[in-house]
């Protein structure tokens, strides 16, 4: 299911905080969570990491929580937008919250290293709260031809997602399945790290194929019916 937000973009239902396993960016999150809802004074963040961390997902968790206390947020995913008009900006510093997923995707373009220059300002100006997701810490993103933007990225907390280490992607998923009322044992989450592919968004997939054939088959998770079940892939 999709959730609706502000011209029509939207959230994966799945991608909350509570959903999230914080891991060792605890502090992250919390700083996250209370700027998504006006819990803080800060106003802007830049949070950077590897693909696969849970970037995006914190992004779109920002905007759930936004969204639950009635404020008006929206979520841009650069990579889907950077080749359409920079008018898509104009207004948005009016909203509580604009997060922008992976500003990488428009390093080099001059017309929207622009419009985010100016953006920052009017959002500064409107006090919209501004969350925005990198590759990298914002003085070593080569490709941002603007150093004005490089420095505005700058302008908040920045905080980098580290990757969860094998027990703690064990403990992640064991979290996710039990939000979703499944038991996923110590051995089975094990198992599933050392036969699947570690980057926890497939994990994740991995996950929910199990869930559905549990469901199904009226199974319980155990090590023979996890290979049966992802065999079949």
């Amino acid at each position: 299911m999709k959730k609706q937000i502000p011209l029509g973009l939207s959230l994966d239902d799945d991608a909350t905080f509570s959903n999230f396993y914080g891991g060792d960016n605890l502090v992250a999150v919390a700083t996250l969570e209370t700027v998504a809802t006006k819990e803080s004074s800060e106003q802007f963040i830049y949070i950077y990491g590897n693909e696969g961390v849970g970037r995006s997902h914190l992004l779109q968790a920002c905007c759930h929580a936004t969204d639950a206390k009635k404020f008006r947020c929206f979520y841009l995913p650069l990579e889907e937008y950077a080749q359409l008009n920079t008018e898509i900006l104009e207004g948005l510093e009016t909203l509580d919250l604009v997060c922008i997923d992976n500003i990488d995707a428009i390093f080099g373009r001059v017309d929207w290293e622009e419009a985010l220059l100016h953006f920052y300002n009017k959002a500064r100006d409107h006090y919209c709260r501004l969350i925005v997701v990198g590759q990298d810490v914002p003085a070593q993103s080569k490709r941002c031809q603007l150093n004005d933007l490089r420095s505005r990225l700058s302008w908040g907390p920045v905080f980098h997602i580290k990757p969860l280490q094998d027990l703690q992607k064990v403990l992640a998923l064991q979290m996710r399945a039990a939000n979703r009322g499944l038991r996923l044992p110590l051995e089975v989450g094990k198992y599933l790290l050392t036969h699947f592919p570690r980057n926890m968004a497939k994990l994740f997939a991995a996950l929910e194929l199990l869930d559905k054939a549990s469901l199904v088959e009226k199974r319980k998770l155990t090590i023979p019916f996890v290979k049966k079940v992802l065999s079949r892939q």
